[in-house]
């Protein structure tokens, strides 16, 4: 039976890793917002670097290298922000699922050692229902750690899709870039 202090102290750990949680996910913004700002502050450098480059093009055709020649920077650029993007949700979703995992391993192993004290004071002739007790308790890890393998192993996918994908975005642009006559 669970005496008033152990529920205390289960709503005071709930509340300390309900605060964590919620300063992770805060860092996480302030570093999503430091990014923005940053990108923010160089596209409008660009652009007026780019306006000024335009205004001083002699002809259409010098107007239009200019153009292509933006075309590369700007794919790279948008593939840096997006790995940057990645990289900022990736790290804060792990700190959370590291946060969480020892959450859920605290909390198995509470109920571990609850179903553990039962066992120990069932009374005679039970040894059928714990047995079930513990068999049910096994499946139920077992069925836990195999969805966390399956989700990590599907995080791992996506993060080399991901990455497979930018270089491949930046290659093609790189490809399409026209090349200047000399």
């Amino acid at each position: 039976m669970l005496t008033a202090e152990q529920i205390v102290a289960a709503q005071k750990s709930n509340m300390e890793t309900l605060f964590g949680l919620s300063t992770k996910a805060f860092e996480g913004l302030e570093k999503l917002v430091e990014l923005n700002i940053q990108v923010a502050k160089a596209a409008m450098a660009e652009a007026a670097d780019s306006t000024q480059a335009a205004m001083a093009a002699k002809d259409a055709q010098e107007l239009l290298a200019l153009q292509a020649a933006m075309m590369q920077p700007a794919a790279e650029k948008a593939a840096a922000y997006s790995r940057h993007l990645y990289d900022i949700t990736t790290a804060t979703t792990s700190e959370m699922t590291k946060s969480a995992e020892a959450t859920a391993a605290d909390a198995q192993k509470k109920f571990t050692t609850l179903v553990d004290t039962a066992v120990k004071n069932a009374p005679a002739g039970s040894e059928n229902v714990v047995a079930l007790v513990k068999t049910a308790v096994a499946a139920a890890n077992n069925a836990y750690e195999s969805v966390h393998k399956a989700s990590k192993q599907a995080t791992e996918m996506a993060e080399a899709n991901f990455q497979a994908l930018t270089s491949t975005a930046v290659k093609a642009t790189a490809a399409t870039k026209p090349k200047r006559a000399s």
